[in-house]
Formats: C-alpha cells, structure tokens, sequence
C-alpha cells in the first residue's frame, strides 16, 4: 500500500459529506493535537455572538486564530475573499473579538457588533 492510498481512506473514514481536510494542529500547552475539520455551510452576515450560535447549531465551533491561519493557507478556497470571525475574544477588551481576512490573511479585532462570515469547524483529537 502507498502512502497515497492510506490517505484517501483516512479521509473516506474520517470526513463526512461536504467537508473540507484542513490540516494538522499541533497541540500547545498540553492540548493534544488535532485534525481540522471545516464543516459545509456558512451564514453571511453575524455578529459574534451569532456566529458562534450558529457554528454550534452546525455541531462546530468557530475556529482560533491559531486554526484560522491554518485554514487560510491549506484550505482558502472554501472561503470567500471576506472577513471571518474566529471565535477568540480580544482578551483585552470584550467589545472585540479577532477576524480574519480570507482575501489577504491579514487577522483584526473587530467590534463584535459588527457583521462578518462565519464558518465552523470540528475537531478530530489524535489520541
């Protein structure tokens, strides 16, 4: 069996219908590493509080700005050249939460007012 071949049956085994394979997130201060997974679907036009009401409804979480970068250089074409949020607050400030621009990667902190896109994601922990 060639590499190749376990790799397409990974992600049989592994994705559902319409989900995207992001890639490998290495684990920071003792959380284990992890797959990322990008959920189909998005809703357009949120708040913050409302994306991430919807990520769950979706059975996701909207992704950190860790995963976010990760998302913009392995999987960009599943995103509109748009803002997204992520789902981290700005840790300084509750008014705000980070952003991410899927058209240059730039990441913001944006009024959680504010209307952006949103995706989810899900986890895949690598025991």
């Amino acid at each position: 069996m060639t590499t190749k071949h376990h790799k397409a049956q990974w992600l049989r085994d592994n994705l559902k219908n319409g989900e995207v394979y992001a890639g490998l997130i290495l684990g920071k201060d003792g959380a284990p590493d992890h797959h990322l997974i990008v959920i189909p679907g998005e809703i357009e036009k949120a708040t913050f509080a409302e994306a991430q009401k919807w990520a769950k409804k979706h059975g996701g979480d909207l992704p950190t700005r860790r995963e976010q970068r990760v998302l913009f250089a392995n999987a960009k074409e599943a995103f509109q050249a748009d803002w997204y949020w992520s789902g981290e607050p700005y840790a300084s400030d509750a008014r705000f939460a980070w952003c991410q621009s899927f058209n240059d990667g730039y990441q913001f902190s944006n009024d959680v007012s504010t209307h952006c896109r949103a995706r989810a994601v899900r986890r895949l922990i690598i025991e």
